[in-house]
This record gives C-alpha cells, sequence and structure tokens, in this order.
C-alpha cells in the first residue's frame, strides 16, 4: 500500500505557509466560488450530495486559513433540474464575480449554460453530469470548461466490455429523451460497435414515464439477454420493476444512475444485481476514503445518498482551491484560473484518485477509465462487484 500523504488540513497549512499574506486579502477578505446545481426537484438525490462534498471541502480549507488569509465563499444557485433556470443562475453567477464555477448534475441542464461560462471567462468545473459532448463543445486549448466525473465515452464502453467478458452481447438499450440519454445512447452504440455488436433492440422514453412493460417485451421478443439503461431519475426503477413483473430474469446494467436511490429504493428487490460503472464506492478501503465518510456523517448526520456526487465535488473543490495557490497576487482573472488549473503544481491525493496534473491545456477531462471499478446493487446498497476491484482500490488510482 502506498504511503499516505499528511491530511488535507496540513497539506493546505502547508501551502498557505510558504506565501506571505497578501495586501488583497485586507481588501477583499472572500474568494467567491460559484455552486449551481439541482438542489430541490426530481435531481436533489444527487445534487445535495454534490453540495454538501463542496461544503465539507471549504470548510475544511477554511479551518486553515483559506487562500493566503482569505476564506472560501460560496455563492449558490439552484438549477431545480431545468435548463432555463439553470441558465439565469449561471449568469447571475458568472456577472457576480465568482473566480470559478463547481456545477451541474443534469447534462441538459449543463449544455445550456455552457456558453454563459465560455464567454465571460468563468472556468466551470463539472464535478457530476457526465455527457460526452460537455467538454467537446469548445476546443480544448480555448476551454473553460473542465470535468471530474466520468464522461460517458469511457463510462459506455467500460460496462461493454464487462458485459462482453460475461456473454451478455445480444444488448437492448432503454435510454430517456434527454441530452444524457442521447448523448450515452450514442457512446452506447460507438461501444458496441467497436466490438462488432449491435443492439438488438432500442427504447426511447420522456422522462416520467411510469410503465415500460411494452417495450420491455418488444426487448425480450427482440432476444436481449441485458438492458442497457441510461436514465437519471425513478425511470430506471420502472425498468426493473416491468422486468420483475414480466418475470424476465435478465440483468441491468448502465452508467453511475443505477447506483441512485431513485433506482435503489424504487426498484427495491427487483434492482439487486444491478452494475455499473463508478469511481467511489463508499467503502472506507484506504484512510483517505475513510476519513472522507467519517467527515461527511459527522457534518450532515446521514448516509450519503450518492458517493461519487459527494466524493467528486469534494476533490473538485481541492483541486480548485490548489490551482488558486498557483496565482500568487490574488488576481483571480478568468484566463488567470483557467492556466492554474491546467498547471496545478502539486499532486493532490484526493478521495476518488490521485491527481497528478489532472488537466492540461489540451484535456479537460479528470478521470481515465484505470479509475472506474464495476459497481453492484446488493441488499440496498452499491458495493465492488468484483473482489479484485476491492484490492485494487487500496490504491487510489492516478491518471492514465
Amino acid at each position: 500500500m502506498q504511503r499516505q500523504r499528511p491530511g488535507f488540513s496540513q497539506a493546505i497549512g502547508l501551502l498557505a505557509a510558504t506565501v506571505a499574506l497578501s495586501a488583497a486579502a485586507q481588501t477583499n477578505p472572500t474568494v467567491k466560488i460559484g455552486v449551481i446545481g439541482p438542489f430541490s426537484g426530481p435531481s436533489s438525490d444527487f445534487g445535495n450530495p454534490m453540495l454538501h462534498g463542496v461544503q465539507l471541502a471549504v470548510e475544511e480549507i477554511n479551518a486553515v486559513g483559506g487562500y493566503l488569509g482569505r476564506p472560501l465563499e460560496l455563492v449558490i444557485q439552484d438549477d431545480q433540474g431545468n435548463p432555463d433556470v439553470g441558465l439565469k443562475g449561471s449568469q447571475a453567477l458568472a456577472g457576480g464575480g465568482v473566480v470559478a464555477t463547481i456545477g451541474f448534475c443534469n447534462t441538459g441542464v449543463a449544455a445550456k449554460s455552457l456558453e454563459t461560462y465560455q464567454a465571460a471567462q468563468v472556468p466551470l468545473i463539472v464535478p457530476c453530469a457526465t455527457g460526452t459532448p460537455l467538454t467537446a463543445k469548445f476546443p480544448a486549448p480555448q476551454s473553460y470548461i473542465f470535468r471530474t466525473s466520468a464522461r460517458d465515452s469511457i463510462q459506455a464502453p467500460f460496462v461493454v466490455d464487462d458485459l462482453v467478458k460475461r456473454g451478455w452481447t445480444k444488448v437492448a438499450i432503454f435510454a430517456d429523451t434527454t441530452g444524457y440519454g442521447e448523448a450515452g445512447l450514442k457512446d452506447v452504440e460507438a461501444a458496441l460497435a467497436a466490438k462488432d455488436l449491435k443492439a438488438v433492440h432500442v427504447a426511447r422514453f420522456p422522462l416520467g414515464v411510469k410503465d415500460l412493460k411494452e417495450p420491455l417485451k418488444a426487448a425480450q421478443a427482440a432476444g436481449a439477454n441485458v438492458v442497457f439503461s441510461y436514465t437519471v431519475g425513478p425511470e430506471n426503477a420502472a425498468i426493473a420493476n416491468g422486468r420483475r413483473e414480466l418475470k424476465w430474469d435478465v440483468p441491468q446494467v448502465g452508467a453511475w444512475p443505477l447506483s441512485f436511490p431513485f433506482f435503489i429504493d424504487g426498484a427495491k428487490a427487483a434492482g439487486d444485481g444491478a452494475l455499473m460503472a463508478q469511481t467511489f464506492i463508499a467503502e472506507p478501503s484506504n484512510e483517505r476514503r475513510a476519513a472522507f465518510l467519517s467527515a461527511y456523517s459527522r457534518k450532515f448526520k446521514q448516509k450519503i445518498a450518492v458517493p461519487m456526487a459527494a466524493a467528486q465535488a469534494y476533490d473538485s473543490t481541492y483541486l480548485l482551491t490548489y490551482a488558486l495557490f498557483g496565482i500568487r497576487d490574488g488576481k483571480f482573472t478568468g484566463p488567470a484560473v483557467k492556466a492554474a488549473l491546467e498547471n496545478i503544481p502539486r499532486v493532490y491525493y484526493g478521495v476518488v484518485a490521485t491527481y497528478d496534473k489532472p488537466f492540461s491545456l489540451d484535456d479537460k477531462d479528470a478521470v481515465t477509465p484505470n479509475m472506474l471499478v464495476m459497481g453492484k446493487v446488493r441488499g440496498g446498497s452499491v458495493t465492488f462487484a468484483y473482489p479484485e476491484d476491492a484490492k485494487r482500490n487500496l490504491f487510489v488510482q492516478r491518471k492514465k
């Protein structure tokens, strides 16, 4: 097992101690960071853990001096999972003096706001939304859009590889009609094509649908031996419950929303055995993760509803802070913060990964396929699908 680094507070304290308190700390006492996500509404089950992850990190950082004596201050906007509300919130943040924004859980909501951050030259770090197009909208060298979640173009092939190993090659894809479902469908089809496979059935449906038995019957008639679902809400549970009612005993797999309460609580026994891509599973597999889980539990007095959302947001906040320490004069212009994120000088030993140069001028995605593991729903919780992944998880992975 690799040597553990000093605690997070110590690391930030050592960084702060290397530079004298600047005059700017006295004239502008706080460093404003935007946070935007679905903190109410149907996507709040993973929006609030995201917010909590940011809040926990900020509390720790401020406890040891913030940025050279200047506390970090969060400016929070609730996008309600609605693209139009998200756009208004983004416009308020971009014009409100934040040095950067951490946010978005829904791909479609994020997509509508990207131009706002790019035009205002305010860096955006996306800790949850996984739609592949988000970090591809602008040419990487000019882009102000960064991400610490695993984009679907690496999640989909990762899951497809696992299906092929298990012999589940007759795939039915169930994707919602949101931007997330549309992008995910394309990524799954591309991943299947790379294996010379094609879905035997594709079903599309809007958010809010309660009964998917008819498209499930069609998938069953097409000979599918696995269902690959791409949706973020209760529709995942509708698929599982529909299979159970039809007595169609085939596995359900997908991206990380299969780890959400909407699925686990909504499907109950019908969801047991579901498999999904994960970057973080809430087990104290090493000192870093144990400390994070303990601190979260103490602060919020609750189990983390969506551990990945909280962990990725927590790491995002520390990465931004590490970047800001590269700006010694406290002048947080958009281009300066962008360049600092692209050139973080220190390794950050995070909860999800060990971040050694997570971003660059040409690469705005911090997560690579080697950081993924297969999660499995078992008894109402998500655990490792493979014992070897649990052992590998003792060592936090670095970007490849």
